[in-house]
């Protein structure tokens, strides 16, 4: 229907249909009118024996619809005692799928597929009623028919939320509804509002509620009558589903508890039109920013009408609007997350969201006691996406939602150890952990989950092409869900009346299930499902169904035939057939072994093909070790074997295993293959045998009894279970073992993480203590002990941890030796405490008896320093983490000495300092309070977090013992954990078995979110120490990923690369043991050599320039290079350099010192982005370098990587043109945006600050600072040719803009805030025509776009007209200031631009847009267009584009003021009203500095500071990502091998991949809050083996591998940030150095440390490079080795090794040290490198400080050095190549290429900062250079 206008308020269904003529609406059966004396007025009874053959049916042809729109339904009924009544409702979804929601008083439980909801009734009996008691008391078995005494019932039903949460579907409207016997109907009706039957129409009036609210009383003609003074409730029942009373363990209509919620008004829609023109109205923003779960709606716009006029100043307040239910609808429309649901209930008074792990068709399952209801949550959109405007009002809540991600369990079995499953593939394997069922895939262990069951998972079955799987759950109601595997959603739930589910098979193909249960009587129950159409969206129906006595522990549906089933259990094996819905089963003749207990049974699977069913074999095993081979034909036995224990023979080797008579061994499991059987013993062993068993061929022996064996679908693998929990598989054809999983296997009591290696430590009731790797989930260590281990700690930096038992005694262990350090029996009771502090330095221990150890961790055998009795409260409830503290390690909490005081104490003598009682702090409460939990702030010292039995958390000052906050009703019981993360930004907290994470400040309207994944209660939470994620234990161990501190949006249920962020300790660490590898080749090893002069300081100060502070510059005057450098005078382009030839070290020459020069303070920048401030730099340029002559260069420029996002307007294009150009530091890039091919502009030396082009794109100007203190240079480019055409100096500062006139006359430059001056030129001289110095800094400039004589600017003093008066040889500049409108404040105007010769738009640094009249220089209207500051305007036509510091750029439509008449422009202000529309916007990944479009505004190109340029294209809302650059320093960059890629690394964390030779970004890796210092390439030539491995600030290496874009390994070999990094020329091991002179040898296969070689310990490893034999000189050395390796430390040592890997040897060669004066400048002092001559690895190049600035020659063989080469600066980076070419950086920004041989080099001045980084590709013909974050790629010629 094309209007629902008519369906407000309410459409009244008999009224609409005329059911009484019977015309279009139907009846069948008996139905007939009476008048009834409750209602007193005619009512339809429908009666019939059998429900189906009396209805009503409405519409009466099925074809059509009703198209009731109404979200609620209303039914006006009395069910008929003693009867059963069916109501059908067919709904139909937004998506054309029609829904039937039935319900009736004959279900006796929910159920539900894709398109049919079954929901049970129950009526409610008369009040005070014997029925009542009767039926109150039955609730639980539901009382079936109704009631004699059953009252007319008001049901509402609400339609939405029905289909949202129970089949995800959205509500469209009604299409039919069937109205079935025994029942009496007054009538039904549909409505949007929500209606209270027992409010009279003067009641509603007084209590507020109306219509427009989404609430009112009930309609008069659908209302039952009340006597005067009575109530409605007395009389009749109110039913609303969904209940608002406390629901039964089942999904049904009932009634609920009337005051358990009062009835509130629905929130209405807030209007999108709003007028601004009355100052008495609020201001509200255009544009609100768009998050999750809110759906846009693309087709309606912001509209901001009545401008309101100047000197109107509008207050800006929080808008009360209530929401609408389309709100609702719109929420759920946005739930695309398959792993989330949710709801929210209008009466919902808690704060927290709760997060259930489940599909959208699972919603109606309960997840434990803490899921009162389910809320759908929505995936966070993608960071860069466009979308139009939206003004919807939102909650402030948690972000991001969700905040948690079930990422790993560690876990298995908890139900059952009896079931895993092989997908068909065979790639992973299904397995269950208590009630969650997990998939693995056995390659990567990559883990999704199937999260649904409230209870654990008992049985699971495949169909036989594993596209459909089956699962049950124990407990007294058992739960069978049916899931799609492949998509991971739940297509049915049904229950069966069995306590136990024990057994479950599916049919090969899919179309039966059945289980084997317990029945109530304790008899088996078995049950057959037809499951044929559960894919199409049909339900489940039973087969048949049986109760027996016999004993059954195995059921199986026959692969051939899916009527055809076999069983076995206690003494029988049955086989069983389903025909004409009965259920039959014929025992096999047993004979002598009718006394046997069976426990599996499987068919000879692979010859269905051709062998007819009844010729089939089953397999049956039993406990005494017996096999029978039953001939499924004659139900007979037709052979039996028996597997014995190993005979025992000399030495104790075992015979080959054979079927014999004798003592057997329990078989608990058997499969089998086509070709061979596995079966699963009691001894522990899985063993292989040929179908004829005549001994054994293949046998795997396991830590426990086997439980379960399974052989995969192409016989390659066997997969095995153990009862002790462990899972894992059999390669059969390589006879490897593969463990997938092991599990405790009872409850996790507590946990422990090393954050420096990313271990876990658990311990459990099953007696064990258990190490964990987090990242492979794989268990590295199990400590067993006499008595039950209950809390467990890690040392904070070191391989070491603590565990104390239930016995009292605290064990310390090394974990790298396995070796028990410490055993302390002090204790008398359980430990319930135990942690270390911080810095490491001492450990602490509680028990239950009281008593609180204080212990010396900094000695080996933690020596007890004080034990102190009676201050810790008794009991065990708070263990196992009864003990905090404080992050300095100053202060330790507990509870204590009484369960009301929480004490703190001295750390570090146990003296008590603070006591607080908590009973006391809540003097309302009819109970006293105890503390359960005590926790420390991290960030806030001062705050100490304390959990009370009240469920209470309070904020206490550590400093007074005062109440800060308190939050109530935290969980539903009691808290067991609490956690905060490290920043104190959020709180973690458990109580039962859902974890909660909340707001640390508790400032939000939904303060937190709840998860739901566990079977247990949860002993222990808390953040892992990297804060990237959060773990907890119960039944299972838990590993969440916690997304608020990740940076990107989860779009996928796994992503593909998760980077983990470990701080460094603040402590200092030990160092990590040692493993015993040989280092040397066995010789006395000498002491290093000391250096002859002090070592350097080596602590680096970063110098910054705060706002407002002003730093000198430095500059450097060099001296002459002792006579070896070039002279000052003019030089040839063919330079040499003074090489020396030596048959002895030379003696030392002293050094001269460099003279520093400060220049005088600079005026304060003013307080806005857009204004350009130069990249702080503390080096300065080499005067005396002369660049080679053009077309004699030995490199050529051949790319630019990367976009200067550190300038402002520092990007132009002319799309007529085709022109596009940007700056990268001191170089202009012309690119062709088709092909990618650039042109370089280079003249200026330093970075630069903006660009412009002049209308006709002939010429473009660019602009940079002047070095050396020297004026800005401003170059006029010709575009044609790349040629500079003028050069111009002016402003003393940095230029700040630049631009053209309309007619290209003139050209105006803008200073900064240093100098704030306006100069204007001649296009066509470039003389100065005119300049005018302005009262404060500008920000922008723009000349008008029609009328040359008209300009203007905008800058902190507000906005300046000018008019320019031009002369024969001058210009005159007429300045007219004019401040911001008052409405604005006090704000700084930050950009303009011109919309005509009349108007022009200007912008604030608080968002605002304001227009201007030119002629009248007046502001007519303002709106806010961003809530920060706007630095970007463009206008063309009736649009604006706008881009602000908040990452926005948005287009809007400003038709309004186009169309003004000439003659409207001099009209009065109050009738210049128009609107603004938001029609774009679009999100990108910084703040927005540059902008150039076409005419239309339909596509433009935008550069971000970010170093990003975008391609926008609004008419397709396309993005593309044009030039992609680092923001910050680059670390490193290198070539790959095969040179079809490099990688570059910097400080943002951040690894890219680049492809050659388009430069493109192929792939980049993220690691947040870590700088990357190092990359490198793995040696492998094939390119899906490729590898990059990079080192990081935190110590850690990662392995990312190209081909899959995925990181592959993560190591942690280093505390401290990695500053070098190399593969062996193998790549058999990686090396890396760290900042504290560290060299780690680490496994490329495994991540394992092999060993740490110490040599440079105490001075930063600058460079590692490894050589291959084929190239090394081992063996003129007579050493070991395969590969020669060499690093290089700041102390101006070099160290060379020869390395075999394989047989790890590791020798040393030869070790260097360089001597040098005392370093005295205030910087650090010049790195110290050394690289293997490519042309002669017998050569070692070393530079570094010294007594002279020189390259030296050090020949391993002659053991001196041989030659040096003498530069002008002291290098920071070299690079050589094999063409005998070096390349040499320094902080001059000189790059020098020098030939070896003759010492010819040619400087190059294209960097505008000190080089860092230059790499030669491995062929020589390509050349990295690198200053900061520009990245150079030169073109090597040669010299």
């Amino acid at each position: 229907m094309a209007s629902k206008g008519w369906q407000h308020p309410y459409v009244n269904v008999f009224k609409h249909v005329r059911v009484e003529d019977w015309k279009r609406s139907a009846k069948e059966g008996d139905v007939t009118t009476y008048t009834d004396k409750t209602l007193k007025c005619s009512v339809f009874r429908i009666r019939g024996p059998v429900p189906a053959n009396s209805y009503i049916l409405v519409p009466k042809n099925t074809n059509q619809s009703l198209g009731l729109t109404g979200r609620y339904f209303y039914l006006l009924f009395r069910p008929i005692p003693g009867k059963y009544f069916v109501v059908h409702l067919d709904v139909a979804a937004e998506e054309g799928q029609v829904v039937r929601i039935t319900f009736s008083n004959m279900f006796k439980e929910f159920k539900s597929t894709a398109t049919w909801l079954q929901f049970p009734f129950l009526c409610e009996a008369e009040k005070d009623s014997v029925y009542e008691s009767t039926s109150k008391s039955s609730r639980h078995g539901f009382v079936d028919p109704a009631p004699n005494s059953v009252r007319w019932t008001c049901l509402m039903l609400d339609l939405q939320h029905t289909l949202s949460v129970y089949v995800n579907r959205y509500y469209r409207h009604v299409k039919s509804i069937k109205l079935c016997a025994n029942l009496a109907v007054k009538n039904m009706f549909t409505s949007d509002l929500l209606l209270d039957p027992g409010v009279s129409f003067s009641e509603a009036k007084l209590m507020g509620l109306a219509s427009s609210l989404g609430t009112g009383p009930m309609p008069r003609d659908m209302s039952f009558p009340v006597p005067k003074g009575g109530s409605w409730h007395d009389l009749y029942d109110h039913i609303k589903f969904p209940s608002e009373g406390t629901k039964l363990p089942l999904d049904s209509i009932q009634k609920g508890n009337p005051s358990s919620c009062v009835l509130r008004p629905i929130r209405g829609e807030v209007s999108r039109c709003v007028t601004l023109s009355r100052p008495v109205q609020d201001r509200v923003s255009l544009v609100q920013q768009i998050t999750t779960p809110k759906s846009l709606l693309r087709d309606r716009t912001p509209v901001v009408t009545n401008i309101p006029e100047l000197g109107v100043v509008s207050s800006h307040q929080k808008d009360d609007w209530l929401c609408h239910n389309d709100n609702q609808q719109q929420q759920e429309s946005a739930c695309d997350s398959p792993h989330q649901l949710t709801s929210r209930s209008p009466c919902d008074t808690d704060d927290s969201e709760v997060h259930v792990f489940a599909h959208p068709e699972d919603a109606f399952s309960k997840y434990g006691e803490e899921s009162e209801e389910e809320v759908v949550c929505s995936s966070p959109p993608h960071p860069l996406h466009l979308s139009s405007a939206s003004n919807e009002a939102k909650q402030q809540k948690l972000l991001p939602d969700p905040i948690l991600n079930l990422n790993r369990i560690i876990g298995f079995g908890g139900g059952t150890f009896k079931y895993a499953l092989w997908t068909k593939s065979g790639d992973a394997v299904v397995y269950p952990c208590h009630a969650i069922i997990v998939s693995m895939k056995i390659s990567s262990n990559q883990q999704r989950f199937f999260i649904g069951h409230t209870d654990k998972v008992s049985a699971l079955a495949f169909n036989g092409n594993t596209t459909l799987l089956a699962s049950a759950q124990t407990g007294n109601h058992s739960v069978v869900r049916v899931w799609n595997y492949h998509k991971g959603n739940c297509l049915a739930m049904f229950r069966i009346h069995a306590h136990s589910l024990s057994s479950l098979s599916f049919s090969n193909i899919g179309s039966v299930l059945c289980g084997v249960g317990k029945d109530s009587h304790n008899k088996t129950m078995v049950v057959v499902w037809n499951t044929q159409n559960i894919t199409k969206g049909g339900e489940v129906t039973i087969l048949a169904k049986a109760h027996t006595d016999v004993d059954i522990n195995t059921m199986k549906v026959a692969y051939f035939d899916d009527t055809r089933l076999v069983s076995c259990g206690r003494d029988n094996i049955r086989l069983w057939r389903v025909r004409n819905g009965t259920l039959r089963s014929c025992p096999v003749n047993l004979g002598e072994y009718h006394s046997m207990d069976f426990t599996d049974v499987a068919f000879e699977e692979g010859n269905a093909s051709n062998q007819h069913p009844d010729d089939q074999t089953l397999f049956a095993s039993s406990r005494s070790g017996h096999i029978f081979e039953v001939d499924y034909r004659r139900v007979e036995i037709r052979n039996v074997r028996r597997l014995l224990p190993a005979q025992q023979q000399h030495a104790g080797n075992r015979e080959k295993m054979t079927f014999n008579t004798g003592p057997g061994i329990a078989i608990n499991s058997i499969s089998v293959s086509s070709s061979f059987c596995a079966t699963g013993s009691e001894d522990g062993f899985l063993r292989l045998w040929p179908l004829d068993f005549s001994a054994v061929f293949l046998e795997a022996e396991h830590e426990g009894p086997v439980s379960l064996v399974s052989v995969s679908s192409d016989s390659l693998q066997v997969l095995a279970a153990t009862s002790t929990g462990i899972l894992g598989f059999l390669d059969v054809s390589s006879h490897g073992y593969s463990t997938l999983m092991r599990s405790h296997t009872d409850t996790v009591l507590g946990f422990s993480v090393d954050g420096v290696r990313r271990h876990l430590t658990t311990a459990s009731s099953d007696g064990t203590v258990r190490i964990w790797n987090m990242d492979s989930l794989q268990q590295l260590y199990d400590f067993v002990s006499e008595d039950s281990p209950c809390s467990v700690a890690f040392h904070p930096s070191e391989q070491v941890f603590s565990c104390g038992s239930s016995s009292g005694v605290i064990r310390v262990f090394d974990i790298s030796s396995a070796k028990l350090l410490a055993e302390h029996k002090h204790h008398i009771g359980e430990v319930v405490g135990l942690a270390f502090s911080p810095d490491g330095e001492y450990m602490y221990s509680a028990d239950s008896q009281g008593s609180l150890a204080l212990y010396n961790s900094s000695e080996e055998d933690h020596n007890v320093i004080r034990v102190v009795c009676n201050v810790v409260a008794r009991g065990t409830e708070r263990a196992p983490d009864a003990l905090t503290v404080r992050s300095d390690s100053r202060c330790l909490a507990f509870v204590g000495p009484s369960e009301y005081i929480v004490t703190i104490a001295d750390a570090r003598s146990l003296d008590e300092l603070l006591h607080v009682d908590v009973s006391i702090l809540d003097v309302e409460s009819p109970r006293l309070d105890s503390a359960l939990k005590v926790c420390f702030s991290l960030a806030s010292t001062e705050h100490l977090l304390v959990a009370t039995s009240a469920n209470k958390i309070l904020w206490v000052s550590t400093k007074t013992g005062r109440l800060l906050r308190e939050i109530s009703k935290v969980h539903k019981h009691q808290i067991s954990s609490l956690a905060v993360s490290e920043d104190s930004r959020f709180l973690l907290t458990a109580g039962h078995k859902a974890v909660k994470v909340w707001d640390y400040n508790m400032q939000l309207d939904i303060n937190s979110q709840m998860f739901i994944g566990h079977s247990q209660p949860i002993c222990q939470v808390s953040f892992t120490p990297d804060q990237m994620g959060v773990v907890s234990v119960g039944d299972a161990i838990f590993l969440w990923d916690f997304l608020a501190h990740s940076g990107y949006s989860l779009t996928n249920r796994r992503s593909p690369l998760r980077v983990n962020h470990t701080p460094a300790p603040e402590s200092v660490h030990r160092d990590v043991a040692v493993s015993d590898v040989q280092l040397s080749n066995g010789r006395p090893r000498h002491k290093a050599p000391l250096p002859s002069s002090p070592p350097p300081h080596l602590e680096i100060s970063t110098t910054y320039q705060a706002d407002g502070v002003d730093t000198p510059t430095l500059t450097t005057a060099p001296g002459p290079p002792g006579g070896s450098g070039p002279s000052s005078g003019p030089r040839s382009a063919s330079s040499f350099l003074k090489v020396t030839e030596l048959v002895k070290t030379p003696s030392l020459n002293s050094s001269h010192n460099d003279t520093i020069q400060s220049k005088g303070k600079k005026p304060i920048r003013p307080d806005c982005y857009r204004h350009f401030i130069p990249r702080f730099k503390n080096s300065t340029i080499f005067q005396a370098a002369v660049a080679p002559q053009p077309g004699e260069e030995g490199i050529k420029l051949k790319a630019v990587i990367g976009y200067n996002g550190n300038g402002r307007g520092n990007m132009v294009w002319s799309p007529d043109q085709g022109l596009f150009a940007y700056s990268c530091g001191c170089v202009v890039v012309v690119e062709h945006l088709h092909t990618g091919c650039q042109r370089h502009l280079q003249g200026h030396s330093e970075e630069i600050s903006c660009l412009a082009i002049s209308n006709d794109a002939q010429k473009m100007a660019s602009a940079a600072g002047g070095s050396n203190g020297s004026r800005s240079l401003v170059c006029i480019w010709d575009v044609q040719n790349g040629t500079c055409h003028k050069s111009i100096s002016f402003h003393r500062g940095a230029v700040q803009s630049l631009c053209f006139s309309r007619d290209d006359r003139f050209f105006l430059s803008v200073g900064d805030f240093s100098e704030p001056e306006l100069a204007l030129w001649s296009t066509k001289t470039f003389q100065l025509l005119s300049s005018v110095s302005m009262s404060g800094p500008i920000h922008d400039a723009a000349f008008s776009r029609s009328a040359a004589g008209q300009l203007a600017c905008v800058g902190s003093r507000g906005l300046y007209f000018c008019l320019l008066h031009t002369h024969v040889l001058d210009a005159d500049l007429q300045v007219q200031r004019v401040k911001a409108p008052a409405e604005v404040g006090d704000v700084e105007l930050t950009a303009l631009c011109y919309h005509t010769d009349s108007f022009l738009f200007t912008a604030t640094n608080r968002g605002h847009v304001c227009a201007w009249d030119v002629n009248t220089q007046d502001c007519f209207m303002t709106w806010e267009a961003d809530k920060g500051e706007i630095g970007v305007l463009l206008c063309r036509g009736n649009r604006l584009l706008t881009g602000s510091n908040t990452r926005w750029f948005r287009l809007w439509e400003v038709e309004a003021i186009q169309s003004l008449e000439p003659q409207e422009q001099v009209c009065h202000v109050e009738d210049r009203w128009t609107t603004v529309v938001l029609e774009k916007e679009v999100m990108l990944d910084g703040t927005v500095v540059s902008a150039a479009f076409d005419n239309t505004m339909d596509m433009g190109i935008i550069g971000t500071t970010a170093g990003t340029l975008w391609y926008i294209n609004w008419s397709d809302n396309s993005s593309i990502r044009l030039v992609s650059g680092h923001k910050t320093k680059v670390n490193d960059v290198l070539f790959s091998h095969d040179e079809n890629h490099f990688a570059t690394c910097s400080e943002d964390g951040s690894v890219r991949v680049w492809s050659v030779p388009s430069n493109e970004l192929v792939v980049q890796f993220q690691v947040l809050n870590q700088a990357c210092c190092c990359v490198c390439w793995s040696p492998s030539l094939s390119e899906n083996s490729a590898c990059v491995a990079a080192g990081y600030s935190d110590g850690t290496l990662r392995i990312f591998r190209l081909a899959s874009s995925e990181m592959e390994m993560k190591l942690h070999p280093h505390h401290v940030a990695v500053t070098a990094i190399q593969y062996s020329a193998s790549g058999h091991v990686i090396l890396s150095g760290g900042k504290n002179g560290l060299v780690a040898v680490s496994s490329a296969v495994n991540g394992a440390t092999i060993q740490i070689i110490r040599d440079h310990k105490g001075a930063q490893i600058n460079t590692i490079q490894c050589v291959t034999e084929e190239v090394s000189s081992c063996k003129n050395f007579a050493l070991e080795g395969k590969e020669m390796w060499l690093t290089a430390s700041a102390d101006r040592r070099v160290s060379v090794w020869a390395a075999d890997w394989l047989k790890d040897k590791c020798d040393l060669m030869d070790w260097l040290t360089f001597p040098a004066p005392a370093y005295l400048e205030d910087d650090s002092p010049p790195p110290s490198l050394a690289a293997f001559c490519p042309t002669d690895p017998d050569l070692v190049v070393y530079t570094g400080y010294g007594v002279e600035k020189e390259l030296s020659f050090y020949s391993l063989t002659k053991k001196q050095i041989i030659k040096k080469i003498a530069l002008p600066h002291w290098a920071t980076c070299f690079g050589l190549s094999k063409s005998q070419l070096i390349a040499v950086g320094s902080k001059e920004r000189v790059l020098k290429l020098i030939k070896s041989s003759s010492g010819r080099f040619q400087d190059f001045l294209q960097h505008s900062d000190s080089l860092q980084t230059c790499h030669f590709s491995p062929t020589g013909t390509l050349f990295f250079t690198v200053a900061y974050n520009e990245i150079l790629l030169w073109e090597v010629r040669g010299l």
